[in-house]
């Protein structure tokens, strides 16, 4: 049983690397499209307040991601295995294809495919999933809703300015809400890694008879995030930055304020939200408040539909995955 655990705990590092590099997107991708850092410059910025955010703000999403989604009780280190073979393959495939995805989506659905399969739909937390289930409609609408209405309001506020002004303002304040959007995915997308991590503890005896998160773990899970982060995913930077609309200062700072509002609100509450669904909601929201034909509703559409596929792809491997595991693995 050691080896598996190890094994495990090997994996959601590699899932928690890949999570860096898909998200790096989320919190860089507008400020590096705006030219407002170069690219050197964004990931610095994004892994420094990624391992800020991961430390300073809690671990209530790591508990939910550790007992809200599956009964800790039948959760074994094979378990966790399949989940995460699921969620890194996934994950990486989408990476190397440009697209931005959720990565917690990815890991629930490799959690619940495994369930499945060991203990049926008993096994389910079923308020943790409808939590989970709700926020990947109400993520991106209220990331689009907060920064159409930020965009709107800032462009009548800056009306009377010349556009060289509106330019040299809001390059400095993106980078301060590209900052704040970083801290947001630090608060929230770096303690999946850690829900995991521990519930495969927990499930193997190392923790003894309550759930909790060590610090080891929660260091671990940082450093590799980050370093993921540092490595970027230039496809789904591109993606995100360029592809779905066209962004100047003042969007960029308007998307990534909004956000941030989202996301911090969804760790606040211990909910384990994808950073990707609102920052790409709040870029539509941009190109919405610019004009509707600013959105390019193509590429939106291959995003959505990766988001869709997201939970019951992962789910269909790692129940796969549980299996075979389950026959080879005592």
């Amino acid at each position: 049983m050691t080896t598996i655990v190890i094994v495990g705990v090997a994996l959601a590092l590699i899932f928690d690397f890949l999570n860096g590099m898909n998200d790096a997107a989320n919190s860089i991708a507008t400020v590096i499209s705006t030219r407002v850092l170069t690219p050197r410059q964004g990931i610095v910025l994004a892994a420094t307040c990624d391992a800020l955010g991961a430390i300073a703000f809690g671990l209530s999403v790591a508990t939910t991601v550790g007992k809200g989604v599956v009964d800790p009780g039948v959760v074994t280190p094979p378990l966790v295995v399949a989940a995460l073979v699921g969620a890194i393959i996934w994950t990486f495939v989408c990476t190397k294809f440009g697209l931005p995805i959720s990565v917690s989506h990815a890991l629930v659905g490799g959690l619940c495919g495994a369930t499945l399969v060991k203990a049926g739909p008993s096994a389910l937390v079923s308020t943790g999933l409808i939590k989970i289930g709700a926020f990947i409609v109400v993520s991106p609408l209220f990331g689009m809703l907060l920064a159409f209405i930020l965009m709107t309001l800032v462009s009548l506020l800056v009306r009377s300015w010349s556009k060289r002004r509106v330019e040299t303002v809001f390059s400095k304040l993106q980078i301060a809400s590209a900052a704040a959007f970083s801290l947001s995915h630090g608060s929230n997308d770096a303690q999946k890694t850690m829900g995991i991590i521990s519930v495969l503890l927990f499930s193997a005896g190392l923790l003894g008879e309550t759930f909790y998160v060590p610090i080891w773990v929660v260091v671990a899970a940082m450093s590799a995030i980050c370093l993921g982060t540092a490595t970027g995913g230039w496809k789904v930077i591109r993606t995100m930055g360029t592809r779905l609309t066209n962004l100047r200062p003042l969007g960029g700072f308007a998307a990534e304020a909004g956000g941030s509002i989202a996301v911090f609100t969804a760790s606040a509450l211990g909910i384990p939200v994808s950073t990707t669904h609102t920052i790409a909601g709040s870029i539509v929201g941009v190109g919405l408040a610019n004009n509707v034909g600013a959105v390019r509703w193509g590429v939106a559409t291959h995003i959505v539909w990766a988001w869709v596929l997201t939970i019951p792809v992962t789910a269909l491997v790692g129940a796969g995955c549980f299996y075979l595991l389950n026959i080879f693995v005592h």
